[in-house]
């Protein structure tokens, strides 16, 4: 597997979708309990698949790793990280269709290692490209996510704009229509 070093906006995806399977962001239930979710977690993002139970065990700690990297977004603190993270690497190299750099995991590499390579080379790309204010808890009041925006204006509140924003969104148009039907049904009794 080869991770282009220019390919962060999905890199920092990854890292995304990653930290947003915690329990504490599906209020207790956790999105990874088993390497059968794993499994399926790796074939959507094209990464090697686990074999080992130890494999999710290692994910769930890396999922903890790229979360606190996401909360605390210093720009040492992100470097010093996101750095470590890509140390599972085998060799830097350019890819032969292009001029594009790209680092290959070694062969023996685990599903933890191409996560973490792919995770570092998200927030480095990040932090490098678009800076340390692209990393962002979710903007939803019941919601505990975190995401790296990677979106051109950098106007991303939502760490899954598709389930937080939609909630939001209906919440507010409830609350937008309680006041008008209050005052039409109490009309319509008079």
């Amino acid at each position: 597997m080869q991770v282009a070093l220019d390919d962060y906006v999905w890199a920092a995806g990854v890292a995304t979708d990653l930290v947003n399977t915690a329990p504490e962001v599906w209020h207790g239930e956790d999105h990874l309990p088993d390497l059968a979710s794993l499994a399926a977690f790796a074939e959507l993002h094209s990464i090697p698949t686990p074999t080992h139970a130890s494999d999710l065990r290692a994910v769930h700690r890396l999922r903890t790793t790229v979360r606190d990297l996401i909360d605390r977004p210093d720009r040492e603190h992100l470097i010093t990280g996101a750095s470590g993270l890509t140390s599972p690497a085998g060799h830097l190299t350019l890819l032969p269709e292009s001029a594009r750099w790209a680092v290959s995991l070694r062969p023996a590499a685990t599903v933890t290692d191409a996560l973490s390579l792919i995770c570092g080379v998200g927030i480095l790309g990040a932090v490098q490209t678009l800076g340390v204010e692209r990393f962002r808890g979710c903007g939803a009041p019941t919601c505990q996510g975190a995401f790296i925006d990677t979106t051109r204006p950098g106007r991303r509140r939502y760490c899954m704009p598709g389930l937080c924003g939609n909630r939001v969104n209906v919440a507010n148009h409830r609350a937008r229509r309680t006041p008008r039907q209050s005052a039409h049904e109490h009309r319509a009794r008079q």
